[in-house]
């Protein structure tokens, strides 16, 4: 897990941007590739968000994700057997092969030494994308969503440019997170994100703020983001002054933070969200990926809003 301190920037970088192990291999040699699904027809040509397109003559066999959200996605669309190699971020889902490679400083002989036919990544840090050019090896950017709907669209590049059609999960997905909000109660509730201990946050111009923003939540970073970045640094005062009504702690897995700790801040127990026992930890994993679980992330947020 990477350090707190550095979350703002795998966020900006990966997200950008909530996030972002031993070197993994595996035989892919051992069962015959999976056939794609009906309806697949090679070449296509896949369009990301705010990208450029790309045309994959034939359905990639070898595929590395440099990106723990596209790794998800790549497993829930059924493409996880075409999958050769994973980002040292990429945790989840566990049987996804993980290396050392990394998606923040990419080493482009490293993942050249995989022989991918296609590589997924969530930017182009030191070239990556000219640099696996010049060894005949393609690459699908999918940069950091903005809405759910960015989630949605860069599932459905994926089914594509794989073989592997996401409609129905995507579906499946829009079903439940748009029930989930339908039966939420409508509140006109202030939040804070928190990404780390040192009270890096999100605004509602990211991501996460899209999400919470379903809910009609008001974020209390939004004014004190002078850079316009998407992820200021608070203060303990500022959070105590704002009174925060619901407090959501994105760092509980790596920095041990808990609706105990944070009531036991100075000044803290007079916060709203401390004293009506809505401060929710969140799955650190889940609060900063853009993938197929941020129905989990809704769902978690639908909860809390409820009580």
């Amino acid at each position: 897990m990477t350090s707190r301190r550095a979350r703002p920037v795998i966020l900006l970088a990966t997200l950008a941007a909530v996030v972002l192990g031993g070197c993994a291999t595996r035989e892919d040699t051992a069962a015959p590739p999976p056939t794609s699904a009906p309806g697949a027809v090679f070449p296509v040509t896949v369009t990301p968000p705010g990208g450029q397109p790309l045309t994959l003559e034939e359905r990639p066999e070898r595929i590395v994700s440099l990106s723990s959200s596209a790794t998800e996605g790549l497993y829930a669309i059924g493409a996880g057997g075409q999958v050769v190699a994973v980002d040292d971020q990429s945790t989840f889902p566990a049987e996804a092969p993980k290396t050392d490679l990394s998606g923040l400083t990419p080493n482009v002989e490293a993942i050249a030494q995989r022989t991918p036919d296609l590589v997924v990544a969530s930017g182009d840090p030191g070239g990556l994308v000219d640099g696996l050019a010049k060894v005949g090896v393609p690459v699908l950017l999918l940069t950091a969503a903005t809405t759910v709907d960015d989630v949605y669209t860069q599932l459905d590049v994926l089914g594509d440019a794989t073989g592997h059609p996401a409609d129905e999960l995507v579906a499946r997905m829009r079903s439940e997170i748009d029930g989930i909000v339908r039966a939420a109660p409508k509140k006109n509730l202030t939040y804070y994100h928190e990404l780390d201990p040192g009270f890096y946050t999100a605004t509602s111009k990211t991501f996460i703020g899209q999400v919470y923003s379903l809910f009609g939540l008001k974020n209390i970073a939004d004014e004190a983001d002078s850079t316009g970045s998407g992820y200021p640094q608070l203060s303990a005062e500022y959070v105590i002054k704002a009174n925060p009504a619901l407090v959501f702690l994105a760092d509980s897995k790596c920095c041990g933070q808990s609706a105990q700790t944070v009531g036991q801040r100075p000044g803290w127990s007079e916060v709203d969200a401390v004293k009506s026992g809505r401060v929710v930890a969140l799955d650190d994993d889940i609060a900063s990926r853009w993938g197929p679980r941020v129905v989990d992330l809704v769902r978690a947020v639908g909860d809390a809003v409820t009580r």
